[in-house]
C-alpha cells in the first residue's frame, strides 16, 4: 500500500535544483537495507515508477530490482550507505520535487510518497492526478 500525502508546504519555486530532484529519507534508505538485507541477493535497488491506472490516473509501483538503465535517475541518501533508488526519466517528470519517506503504524508499514506535483488522490490513497 503506498499512502500519498497532499499536506505539504508550499515551496518557493525560486530554486530550480530544488525542483529538479527528489529527497529519500533516512528512515526510508534504512527500511529499503532493512528489506535488501533479508532478501539476501547483491546489487539490489528499489526502482520507483509512475503508471497510468488507478481510479485517479496514475499509481506508483515499487519493485526490487538488479536492473538499472543508464538513463534512470539514482536518489540516495547520504547518512545511510547501500540504499538507493532508481526512477525512469518519464516517472521522473511526475516526480520532480517529491519526498519518498517510510512510515509505520498500527494499521500499515508503507513508504510515502510526499507529491507536490500531484492534486487529488483516490479514497484508497494509491492512486493520484496531476
Amino acid at each position: 500500500m503506498v499512502k500519498i500525502n497532499f499536506d505539504l508546504p508550499e515551496e518557493p519555486k525560486e530554486n530550480a535544483s530544488t525542483e529538479e530532484t527528489l529527497t529519500l529519507t533516512e528512515k526510508a534508505a534504512k527500511r529499503i537495507l532493512e528489506i535488501i538485507e533479508k532478501k539476501g541477493e547483491q546489487n539490489l535497488v528499489l526502482r520507483l515508477s509512475v503508471m497510468g491506472g488507478g481510479c485517479s490516473g496514475y499509481s506508483y509501483n515499487f519493485k526490487l530490482t538488479q536492473e538499472k538503465a543508464p538513463s534512470d535517475i539514482s536518489i540516495k541518501n547520504e547518512s545511510v550507505t547501500g540504499a538507493e533508488v532508481v526512477i525512469d526519466v518519464m516517472s521522473f517528470s511526475y516526480l520532480k520535487g517529491s519526498t519518498i519517506d517510510f512510515e509505520e503504524t498500527l494499521e500499515a508499514s508503507q513508504f510515502i510518497v510526499n507529491n507536490p506535483n500531484a492534486t487529488t488522490s483516490c479514497g484508497c490513497g494509491s492512486s493520484f492526478s496531476l
